[in-house]
C-alpha cells in the first residue's frame, strides 16, 4: 500500500475515531439524560399517586369513621329498645329492630367458657358462630367484654366500642360489610349492628386511585402499568379465609393496594421492595416479562402507612427515540468520513511528490550507489529529509569500504582459528546447556574415534558409566563461574579403550556475559600415566629394598642374641628364666617388625564411603582423652561449622589420627602440655585436619626425613608409623605435612579432599575417580 493511501485511510481512521468517540459521548450523555427525565417522571407519577391516595385514603377513613359513629349510635339505640337478658330476645325482634334502625343486619353474642360466640341475630346466617379464630378481631371482642380499651390497631376504637375494617362477611362472602361492635357491661351480651359497605368499596375501586393509575397508563405509550405494593404482605404467602366453604382473600391482607400486577417478577420485587423502604430511595430494576423488557421503579412512602408504588416501563420504548437519534447521527457521520477520505487522498497526492525523488535516492543506494546526490529545492521537512539521506549516502559509503575491510580481517581471522582449533592435537569438544555436543574439532575424532556427524546433537559418549556423576560435579561448578583445568580422569574411545585424559573445561558466554556453552579440552595422558607408573615400581623396587635393608638391620640384632643363646644352651645345656625372657622379648621385637612390614606391603581392600569426618575426630579425641590425661597433656579440640563430607575409609582415617595423637602426646613427656585438634575447610573443597603440640619440636634436617622407614627419634618404636599414616593418605588423594620450630612444638597438616554437595553427589571413591 503507497504511503498516499496509508496517510489518506490514517486520516480518515482518525476522523472516524474522533466521530465514533463523539457519537458515543452523544450516545452516553442523551443515555443519562435519559434515565434523568425518566427518574424524574416516575418520582413524578409518584407524587401524583401519592396525593391521589392521600386524597381517597382521607375520604375512606372519613367514611370509614362516619360509618363507625352511625354503627355505635345503632347500637345505643338498640340497647335502649332491647332487654338486658338475651333470654328475653327473640331472632325476631332483631329482624324488626334492624328495619327500624335501617341496619343490614342485628347480632348478640355472648361469652361462654371463655369463646365468643353469636346467640341471637336478625340472619339466621350469623347464628352460632365462634370469634376464636378471628385474629385481631377476637383479641377486641375480648377486651370489651373485660371492660378494658381496645388496642387492636386495625379499624376503630371508641368508649366500650370496635368497629373493625371493611371486609367480607364470614357468613355470606358474597358481601361487603362495615361492623360495629358495642358492650358497657349493662347487658349479659354484646350488640353487633352491621351495614352494608359495598357502595363504598366501589368507590375506592372505580372512582379512586385506580382510576388515576389506568389514565396516566393509557396517556403514555412506554408505561406498562403502575402498582401499589403492601410490604407487610407483598412476597408472603396468601392469607386465604375459608368462608362458607369458599375461599376469601381478605380485603386487609392484600399484597397490591392499587393498580395492576400483570408484569410480574415476585421473587426479586420482593426483596427491592423491602430494600426501598429499608434505604428510603428509589430502586431500580431490570427483567423481561410477559415477551417484554421492563424497566421498574419501586418508590417508598412511608408517610402514614407505609407502602411501595411500583412504575413499570417499557424499555424498547423508552429506547426507541434514542436509537434514532443514534442512526441519524451514523449516517452524518459516515458520510463525513467518506468526505474526509477523499480529501485527504487528494492532499496526501499533492504533499508526496517530493518523496519520489527521495525513493528513487534510496532505491539506487539500495544497489549500492551511494554517489549521486539529491536536488534540494525545498527547505520544510522533506528539504531536510533530502538533506539527510545525501549525507546518509555519504556515510554508507564510508562504512561499506570499512566494513568490507573489516570483513576480510575478521575471514581471516575466522581461518586461522578454525586452523588452530582443527590443527591442534588437544580435543576439543563443546556443548550446550542442555550437554548436548554442538562442535567438536579434528583432534577430537582422531581421538575417540567418533566422526562430527555423529556426535552432534547427541551426550558426550566417552564417558564411563561410573563417572557420570563426576561429570555432574564439574558441569555445575562450570556453571557457577569456576573453571576446571588440568583435571585427570578417563574416558572412552569409539572402540571401547579406556585412556587417561587431562580436562579443562571452562565457559562460552555471550555478549550479557550469560553462559551459553560449555567448551571442554581434553589431552590424552596414557602414555605419560604409563610412564608415572613405571616411575612409581622403580620407586617402590628402591622402597622394597630400603625396607629389606632395614628390615634385614633390625632383625640381625635380635637374631645375633638369640643365636649367642643358643650356643649358650647348646654349650650349658640350661639356660636361666631371665635368658628365656630376654628371648621371648627378642622374638617379640621380630614379630613386631615383621607385623608392620606386612602392613605396609599387603594390599588392603577398601571401602570408601561419604562420612562425616567431624564425629570421626571427636570420637578419637574423646578416645585419646585418658591416655592424654595419664600423661599430663591437656587436649583441645576445636573445628568449624559446615564441614562437609568426605570420601574416606573410617577405620583407617581412625588409626592415622590416632596415630598423630599418639605422637603429640609422647612428644610432651615432661607433661604440663596442651595438645590441639582443629578442623576447618579450605578453599570450600579441601578439609583440613591440624594435631599441633607443644613438644621439643623437630629440627630441619629431621622434617623431610619423617615418612622414611625406620627413622625414629624415640627411645621405642620402629619408624614405621608415619610412613603407614603418609601411605594412608596418600591413598586417599589427600597430603600429609609437617611444620616445626624446635623448642616450640610442631603442627601435623592433614588434607583430604571434600566431597561435592548432595545434589552433585559422586559415589565412587577417591582411588576410582
Amino acid at each position: 500500500m503507497s504511503i498516499k493511501a496509508k496517510l489518506s485511510l490514517s486520516i480518515s481512521g482518525i476522523v472516524a475515531i474522533i466521530l465514533i468517540l463523539n457519537i458515543g459521548f452523544s450516545y452516553y450523555t442523551s443515555k443519562l439524560a435519559q434515565e434523568v427525565a425518566l427518574e424524574s417522571q416516575m418520582r413524578s407519577i409518584a407524587e401524583q399517586l401519592v396525593v391521589s391516595v392521600d386524597s381517597f385514603e382521607n375520604v375512606r377513613v372519613q367514611i370509614d369513621i362516619e360509618l363507625a359513629e352511625q354503627l355505635r349510635f345503632a347500637a345505643l339505640a338498640a340497647k335502649g329498645r332491647l332487654d338486658p337478658d338475651i333470654r328475653n330476645i327473640s331472632n325476631e325482634d332483631l329482624i324488626n329492630l334492624s328495619k327500624e334502625l335501617g341496619l343490614h343486619d342485628i347480632t348478640l353474642w355472648q361469652r361462654i367458657d371463655d369463646e365468643i360466640v353469636s346467640v341471637r341475630s336478625s340472619n339466621k346466617e350469623e347464628l352460632n358462630l365462634n370469634s376464636s379464630s378471628w385474629d385481631y378481631w377476637n383479641t377486641a371482642f375480648h377486651q370489651l367484654m373485660d371492660l378494658k380499651p381496645v388496642t387492636v390497631k386495625e379499624g376503630l376504637a371508641m368508649e366500650h366500642f370496635y368497629s373493625g375494617p371493611i371486609n367480607y362477611a364470614v357468613s355470606n362472602p358474597n358481601e361487603i360489610n362495615k361492623w360495629g361492635y358495642y358492650y358497657d357491661g349493662s347487658t349479659n351480651y354484646m350488640i353487633n349492628t352491621i351495614v352494608n359497605a359495598q357502595q363504598t368499596t366501589k368507590f375506592n375501586l372505580v372512582d379512586g386511585t385506580n382510576t388515576l393509575v389506568k389514565q396516566l397508563v393509557t396517556f403514555q405509550n412506554s408505561l406498562l402499568e403502575i402498582t401499589g405494593f403492601n410490604p407487610d404482605f407483598f412476597g408472603k404467602k396468601k392469607i386465604i379465609k375459608m368462608k362458607k366453604d369458599i375461599p376469601v382473600y381478605n380485603l386487609d391482607v392484600r399484597d397490591i393496594m392499587f393498580g395492576e400486577y400483570t408484569y410480574s417478577h415476585p421473587d426479586e420485587d420482593a426483596v427491592h421492595i423491602q430494600t426501598a423502604l429499608k434505604k428510603n430511595e428509589m430502586v431500580f430494576d431490570k427483567f423481561e416479562a410477559n415477551g417484554k423488557k421492563v424497566i421498574r421503579s419501586f418508590i417508598p412512602i412511608v408517610t402514614g402507612s407505609p407502602y411501595v408504588i411500583g412504575v413499570a416501563f417499557d424499555e424498547e420504548e423508552l429506547m426507541k427515540p434514542l436509537r434514532q437519534q443514534l442512526l441519524v447521527h451514523s449516517l452524518i457521520s459516515l458520510g463525513l468520513v467518506l468526505l474526509a477520505m477523499g480529501a485527504s487522498y487528494v492532499i496526501a497526492g499533492y504533499m508526496l511528490r517530493s518523496l519520489h525523488e527521495i525513493m528513487s535516492k534510496v532505491n539506487a543506494m539500495s544497489i549500492g550507489n551511494f554517489s549521486d546526490p539529491i536536488s534540494i529545492r525545498n527547505k520544510d521537512e522533506i528539504g531536510l529529509l533530502a538533506a539527510r539521506v545525501n549525507s546518509m549516502g555519504t556515510n554508507l559509503l564510508k562504512y561499506t569500504t570499512q566494513l568490507k575491510d573489516t570483513a576480510n580481517e575478521l575471514q581471516s581471522t575466522k581461518q586461522y582459528l578454525e586452523s588452530f582449533v582443527n590443527n591442534t592435537s588437544d580435543a576439543i569438544h563443546v556443548v550446550d546447556l542442555d550437554y548436548n555436543i554442538i562442535q567438536v574439532n579434528n583432534a577430537f575424532e582422531r581421538m575417540y574415534g567418533w566422526k562430527m556427524d555423529e556426535v552432534l546433537g547427541h551426550p558426550t559418549p566417552n564417558l564411563p558409566d561410573e563417572y557420570a556423576s563426576e561429570k555432574l560435579a564439574i558441569m555445575n561448578k562450570v556453571l557457577y563461574g569456576d573453571s576446571v583445568t588440568d583435571y585427570e580422569t578417563v574416558h572412552l574411545t569409539k572402540s571401547g579403550e579406556r585412556i587417561d585424559v587431562s580436562m579443562t573445561v571452562s565457559a562460552i558466554r555471550d555478549e550479557e556475559e550469560q553462559i551459553v556453552a560449555i567448551a571442554t579440552i581434553s589431552r590424552n595422558i596414557t602414555s605419560r600415566k604409563q610412564a608415572e607408573e613405571m616411575l612409581r615400581r622403580s620407586e617402590k623396587l628402591s622402597i622394597i629394598g630400603q625396607l629389606a635393608a632395614g628390615v634385614a638391620h633390625e632383625v640381625r640384632n635380635p637374631l645375633t642374641t638369640l643365636r649367642g643363646f643358643v650356643q649358650l644352651h647348646k654349650q650349658t645345656g640350661t639356660l636361666s628364666e631371665t635368658h628365656l625372657d630376654l628371648m621371648l622379648s627378642e622374638l617379640d621385637d621380630i614379630n613386631m617388625i615383621v607385623s608392620e612390614f606386612l602392613v605396609l606391603a599387603k594390599p588392603q581392600a577398601n571401602q570408601y564411603a561419604r562420612v562425616e569426618i567431624v564425629p570421626i575426630i571427636r570420637d578419637i579425641v574423646m578416645i585419646m582423652e585418658s591416655e592424654a590425661r595419664l600423661n599430663g597433656v591437656m587436649l583441645s579440640y576445636e573445628a568449624e561449622e559446615n564441614i562437609p563430607d568426605v570420601f574416606v575409609v573410617g577405620s583407617q582415617i581412625k588409626q592415622v589420627m590416632i596415630n598423630l595423637i599418639k605422637n603429640g602426646i609422647e612428644a610432651m613427656p615432661g607433661g604440663g602440655g596442651k595438645l590441639d585438634i582443629r578442623v576447618a575447610l579450605v578453599d570450600t573443597d579441601e578439609v583440613v585436619i591440624q594435631v599441633i603440640d607443644q613438644g621439643y619440636g623437630i629440627s630441619e634436617e629431621d622434617l623431610p626425613r619423617l615418612c622414611e622407614p625406620f627413622f625414629t627419634s624415640k627411645s621405642q618404636g620402629y619408624g614405621l608409623g608415619l610412613m603407614v599414616c603418609q601411605q594412608i593418605i596418600d591413598n586417599h588423594k589427600g597430603s600429609l605435612s609437617f611444620c616445626s620450630t624446635l623448642g616450640e612444638g610442631t603442627c601435623v597438616e592433614v588434607r583430604l579432599p571434600a566431597a561435592p554437595p548432595l545434589d552433585t553427589d559422586a559415589t565412587a571413591a577417591p582411588e576410582d575417580a
